[in-house]
């Protein structure tokens, strides 16, 4: 069996076996043969650097990543090395682009007819294989007549900028295979202009300029400047911006086109030998069809002979001929593209896992798809209203910040509420007076005014009322905002603003419930004391009188002196102080037991119950998510696939590095 017969994965594993068994006595792998597949697996691993990267630039392009858009997401485009093609308007650039493919395929005319980046893949094929192109975003239609290509590169770019001569970044990304190209991947960018003509916006040259700088000044641009020879070179506008942007001059390589229209006498040496302005790279000159050339619809094949006899038979440049024309160029910005990207295969692959596990991060943040089984999603809302009511009752118990509120309003609001009662108005001499005459009504109280007595502390102990009802209120109020905020916490509610909206309503409405309990409860406690007044207090006071040296009561008093109603005001005023001491404590027992107790135990209690008599449409409902996260999580997902797609492409062929 010969080597040279066999197919390269079959020469590969038996190159293999020569090297490691006894198997190189059978193959005789010889010295040449070694050369051919070292020869062979380099062009192998060319094409697989190139067309990996162009696969993941098709990839970006179709997820609107391609570059300078959208900040939230790292952008892959701007990572992957990419040749720009720069030039100002009539410098060549379409003509340079032609050649190096071998069709005339590129929409022509005056002023801007680049307006959108045009994304140039170029893929070699076998001799003699057909070739063809395809678009895109045209991705089952292959297109075999190049005039069709220029016409659907029009129609394309009026799609997106309509019937104007208006730019956009967003990208056309065209493919051709040709046994006649090189492995290579080109940007044509919109010619760089000076001002504005008709029907163009006023800003159009800055926006032009902006839209190239942002592909060159990235780090990982190679900038193909083109500019022609019968203009000074130090008015070049792709060398002004390529010397801006790379003043190394590491990145960029310079392209002389037009070298044949220079006036006789006069030639471009000084500058394809890096003496006007030098570059880390070669200077290329082309020549291009002639105007005349392109009316006679010349072929571009041999459009490249005669620029290689032009070179090869030229007193100025055949020194120079081997290293000139748009063959060469395009060998030689795929040789140096296919390095660039193996040196950047490990950063790349660092974006890669690092942008991965931050998408992945987001997803679980995000939460996976909604199940569309009903039992799913009714086990879904459970465990989101368990997270919300864990978090809430965290709040409650101290392990998020808010219950605390609670007890303020027990050792501030209330005793300060308290403090401030108008006892003093209602207890005063002339209102005691008042009230216990009119209690005696026609008949005079003859020992005690009883009725007097519980007159004035019924009138006083109806004040309590208010505090009461306002430590519920304000418990509430603090539920309520711990409702609130505990919403806003749990964040795998934040997909659901509709179950969200109803699990707020829900626990609101218990809340509602709780206080009505609640205000039940504090007033009872009030009316309680008012019923029956604690008779051992009263028993007291005689025994307390006479502690005090004071006339005993069957001493002769007037019942109608200041010092009389005085006295009794007082009594009152103690009974009263007893009882706002014991509803200090016993108010904020029956908010706790009516509220927060019921708020920790049962507060979507009622929801649950009406969650599981929905059928699966109205548990869907529930779960309609915010249009924007929906759109976030699908965007991630994608990217997420390109991402992961793009590792698994740069591990296939990095054996081959």
């Amino acid at each position: 069996m010969s080597y040279a017969t066999s197919s390269p994965v079959k020469r590969f594993l038996l190159l293999l076996l020569g090297f490691y068994t006894d198997y190189s006595k059978n193959y005789k792998l010889s010295l040449a043969d070694l050369r051919v597949f070292v020869r062979e697996l380099k062009m192998t691993t060319m094409e697989s650097l190139i067309g990996l990267v162009n696969r993941i630039q098709r990839a970006c392009t179709v997820l609107g990543d391609y570059g300078g858009g959208d900040s939230t997401f790292s952008s892959l485009w701007e990572a992957l090395p990419t040749v720009a093609v720069v030039g100002g308007q009539s410098s060549g650039k379409s003509s340079v682009l032609e050649s190096i493919v071998g069709r005339d395929f590129l929409p022509r005319g005056s002023g801007i007819v680049t307006r959108r980046p045009l994304v140039l893949q170029l893929h070699k094929t076998e001799d003699g294989s057909q070739e063809y192109a395809e678009f895109l975003h045209l991705p089952r239609r292959k297109f075999t007549d190049f005039a069709q290509v220029r016409k659907e590169i029009s129609d394309e770019t009026d799609r997106v900028t309509g019937k104007t001569k208006q730019i956009s970044p967003i990208p056309i990304h065209l493919s051709i295979y040709s046994p006649n190209v090189v492995n290579l991947t080109l940007i044509d960018l919109p010619g760089l202009t000076k001002v504005a003509v008709e029907g163009q916006a006023e800003t159009i040259v800055q926006d032009i300029e902006n839209m190239v700088r942002s592909y060159v000044e990235k780090p990982n641009s190679i900038i193909l400047a083109i500019s022609p020879a019968n203009q000074d070179i130090a008015t070049s506008d792709a060398i002004k911006l390529a010397r801006e942007v790379d003043p190394t001059g590491e990145r960029t390589f310079g392209v002389l086109t037009k070298l044949d229209l220079m006036d006789k006498g006069t030639n471009a040496l000084d500058v394809l030998e890096g003496r006007s302005y030098r570059l880390q790279h070669p200077w290329v000159g082309i020549v291009n069809r002639s105007q005349a050339d392109i009316n006679r619809n010349v072929d571009m094949i041999v459009a490249r002979r005669k620029e290689r006899e032009y070179f090869a038979t030229s007193p100025d440049y055949g020194h120079l001929a081997g290293k000139m024309g748009s063959e060469y160029l395009a060998k030689l910005l795929s040789k140096h593209l296919e390095s660039v990207i193996r040196a950047r295969i490990p950063s790349i692959t660092s974006l890669i896992n690092k942008s991965v596990e931050e998408l992945e991060s987001e997803m679980d943040h995000l939460g996976r798809p909604i199940a569309v089984d009903a039992g799913a999603q009714l086990y879904l809302i459970l465990e989101l209203c368990r997270a919300f009511d864990r978090i809430f009752k965290e709040h409650l118990d101290g392990g998020r910040p808010g219950g605390d509120r609670i007890y303020g309003v027990f050792d501030n609001q209330l005793p300060a509420a308290l403090r401030k009662l108008p006892f003093d108005r209602h207890l005063s001499i002339q209102n005691v007076r008042k009230v216990v005459s009119e209690a005696d009504g026609y008949q005079p109280h003859l020992i005690a005014p009883e009725q007097g007595y519980r007159r004035l502390i019924e009138g006083s102990l109806n004040f309590f009322r208010g505090p009461a009802e306002a430590s519920v209120d304000a418990v509430h109020f603090v539920l309520k905002e711990l409702v609130r905020k505990s919403l806003g916490e749990t964040q795998e509610l934040k997909r659901f603003p509709t179950l969200q909206a109803e699990i707020a309503a829900a626990a609101n409405a218990s809340l509602e419930r709780f206080r009505d309990e609640s205000k039940k409860s504090v007033l009872r406690l009030v009316d309680m004391e008012s019923s029956y007044l604690t008779v051992d207090f009263f028993r007291r006071l005689p025994q307390e009188v006479e502690k005090g040296g004071n006339n005993p009561p069957s001493s002769n008093v007037d019942r109608y002196a200041e010092g009389h109603f005085r006295r009794i005001g007082s009594n009152v005023s103690s009974y009263v102080g007893m009882v706002a001491e014991t509803l200090r404590n016993t108010i904020p027992k029956a908010v706790v037991y009516c509220q927060v107790r019921e708020a920790k135990q049962s507060l979507l209690n009622y929801f649950y119950t009406q969650i599981g008599q929905k059928e699966g449409k109205q548990l869907a409902q529930l779960l309609d998510e915010d249009p924007a996260l929906m759109e976030r999580r699908l965007q991630c997902a994608k990217r997420l696939e390109l991402y992961k797609a793009a590792r698994d492409e740069i591990d296939s062929v990095s054996w081959a590095r």
